[in-house]
């Protein structure tokens, strides 16, 4: 049974079309990735589905009782009010639930293939739990939750909407749609406000989500992670293929080779024909046979090669040889008003290392590279760079197109002031190689999209080498295949490269070290970002969790033992009541756990629901089972965290 279904959904914007006859179905748990290049259609096709745009032509069904959640690239606005009134807020009372309850009741009776009642039945049993525990479900509790890991502070919890940046609103939209888990979620490239320690918490959550999902995202690993089917708009349409987004390529480029091998063998035998034709159509003991060759020609159906796809394809070229150290931070302190993000800072950085900086929203990743770009000065302390060191530095803000000073000139004009002395057609063909072709170039910076202004963005570091770059989430406006040409140029690039990115396939394959940024200080760590959480990991297992990083520069190490030795007496005190509790709940979970078992294995019987009155004490042994089963999970949870958290300081 499919929870929703598409059918010949057609979009054009002027004379451009963006698809036509788009068609598929979602069932109740399919985890599909939506891929394409920079517009082609891939937002405009969620807001379709979400019912937020209007197609041109086609259908969208929702299965009743079905709801649709959709996070958008960008929050316009939210309800102002305290986070989690507004959270809350959100939420469907327990009025639409039973409305919804009688919708499926009704939808069950008049049910007729077992399919169908077999999902309509689980519905059912589902908004039982959901009406008889709503306030577990949906209440504050579950929402403080959501929005702790989702980053926000408890101290933030009673802050207004209006006062949080587009960043933290963002995280405010995708916690409310968490919050109401709706049967289908759509997420348009959800992790571009999300720092690293946040994404691992999504992570986590998306890896348990049982509902249908829709992702849209440039980051390969997660989309790898997360997705069993890709739909992907191509130039001959929306087309469908199982796997993940790595068995998506093998397949397309096994299609196309596939295609090219027939296009070819068929060039060859019609060339054979044609050849048969012109020497033998005139003789008469021939003619009837190169007739026959000609129909035969006639009717056959050519083999189309696909049209290739532009794509972005550059490398940077050589750049000048540096002193030993690139970088050298010395006793630096930054704060803006109250808040500190660093406290007499020291750290170098040497040729040829890569830096991925990482830390929570607000820790400083940005100020970091601002003030080794010079852009801003520190309080205390120096930032040098070493011997020949020259710095080009990717930022978003130099781009937006409402504030800069550059927004009114074109995309030629922006490369042209940097190498005045080069010529039209040497900056034309360096911006082709950005897919910036014809009168594309004479686009002004106010007009393009976000993904056209990061390729001028990259277009202006490869104009003039520099032995440094300085990158502050590269790939944000990037579709995926743009992402994966940016990693293939910088793997190649031979200077030094320092950059902040929440893309963990970007960090993964360029990282040779991790900066990790938090409590004025910096954690230094060889190796890339799996790395980096790998020992975080193993640290988590054998540390309380409010025990100080160990290896932060400016850190005390005298002072981080003895917290330790404190931490480590006060938890063994802790934990002896906190185990005869885990082992009451443990067992008690496990005789529900059996008791569900049976009761799903009878539901699981189509023949069962010929006779509800049978069906009925199976279905509420599964709903009681299940909802003191979610409870005593909840409570299991919490004292594990109880068990794992280290005494206040």
């Amino acid at each position: 049974m499919s929870v929703l279904a598409a059918k010949n959904l057609a979009l054009a914007f002027g004379p451009r079309t963006l698809f036509q006859g788009a068609t598929f179905t979602l069932g109740p748990r399919d985890k599909v990735g939506l891929i394409g290049p920079n517009g082609a259609g891939k937002s405009s096709l969620l807001k379709i589905l979400a019912g937020v745009q209007t197609a041109d032509a086609g259908t969208i069904q929702l299965a009743r009782g079905s709801r649709v959640g959709y996070l958008p690239q960008e929050v316009a606005q939210l309800p102002d009010g305290p986070i989690v009134d507004v959270l809350l807020a959100q939420v469907p009372g327990r009025g639409a639930l039973e409305r919804r309850l009688a919708e499926v009741e009704a939808a069950l009776a008049v049910a007729a293939d077992e399919p169908s009642q077999l999902d309509l039945a689980q519905a059912l049993a589902d908004l039982h739990a959901a009406l008889e525990h709503f306030e577990e479900r949906f209440g504050r509790h579950r929402a403080e939750a959501i929005l702790l890991g989702l980053g926000f502070d408890g101290r933030q919890l009673d802050r207004r909407v209006r006062e949080l940046s587009g960043g933290w609103m963002m995280r405010v939209a995708l916690a409310a749609l968490l919050l109401i888990d709706p049967e289908v979620l759509l997420l348009d490239e959800p992790t571009n406000h999300l720092d690293v320690p946040t994404q691992e918490w999504f992570d986590g959550f998306l890896a348990q989500n049982q509902r249908a999902l829709v992702l849209i995202c440039h980051d390969r690993d997660f989309l790898n992670r997360h997705v069993e089917r890709v739909l992907s708009l191509e130039p001959e349409g929306l087309r469908s293929y199982p796997g993940n987004y790595d068995r998506y390529v093998e397949a397309r480029a096994l299609e196309e080779s596939q295609l090219e091998a027939q296009a070819e063998r068929q060039a060859a035998r019609r060339k054979e024909l044609q050849d048969f034709i012109d020497r033998f159509g005139a003789k008469a003991t021939k003619a009837r046979q190169a007739q026959s060759k000609q129909k035969q020609l006639d009717r056959e159906t050519l083999i189309e090669v696909r049209g290739r796809r532009a794509t972005l394809r550059f490398r940077f070229g050589e750049v000048p040889h540096s002193g030993k150290e690139a970088v050298r931070i010395e006793g630096v302190s930054k704060s803006f008003g109250d808040k500190v993000l660093y406290r007499g800072l020291d750290a170098s950085v040497l040729r040829g290392q890569r830096i991925a900086v990482i830390g929570a929203n607000g820790a400083g990743k940005t100020t970091l590279l601002r003030l080794i770009a010079g852009e801003l000065a520190p309080d205390t302390g120096s930032v040098a760079l070493g011997h020949q060191v020259s710095a080009g530095f990717y930022a978003q803000h130099h781009f937006d197109p409402a504030t800069g000073a550059d927004a009114g000139k074109s995309v030629l004009e922006t490369l042209w002031a940097l190498v005045p002395d080069r010529s039209e057609a040497y900056l034309r063909a360096l911006a082709g190689m950005f897919l910036f072709s014809g009168d594309d170039v004479k686009k002004p910076l106010r007009v393009l999209s976000g993904g056209e202004r990061a390729r001028v963005a990259l277009a202006k570091l490869l104009l003039v080498p520099r032995n440094l770059l300085l990158m502050d989430e590269p790939t944000n406006h990037l579709d995926l295949t743009s992402s994966e040409a940016l990693i293939d140029a910088l793997r190649e690039y031979d200077g030094t490269l320092i950059f902040v990115s929440h893309n963990h396939s970007f960090a993964n394959q360029l990282a040779s070290h991790v900066w990790d940024v938090g409590g004025g200080a910096v954690e230094i760590q060889p190796g890339n970002l799996e790395d980096h959480m790998r020992r975080l990991r193993k640290r988590a297992a054998v540390e309380p969790t409010g025990a100080r990083r160990p290896d932060r520069a400016g850190g005390g190490d005298r002072e981080r033992k003895r917290r330790e030795a404190e931490a480590r007496n006060a938890r063994a005190a802790r934990e002896r009541p906190l185990r005869a509790q885990l082992g009451e709940i443990e067992a008690r979970i496990a005789v529900l756990e059996e008791e569900d078992r049976t009761a799903q294995a009878a539901l699981a019987d189509p023949g069962i629901y010929r006779d509800f009155a049978r069906a009925k004490p199976f279905m509420e042994a599964h709903r009681d089972a299940s909802a003191e089963l979610e409870a005593l999970y909840a409570r299991w949870e919490e004292l594990q965290r109880d068990r794992c958290s280290g005494p206040p300081s």
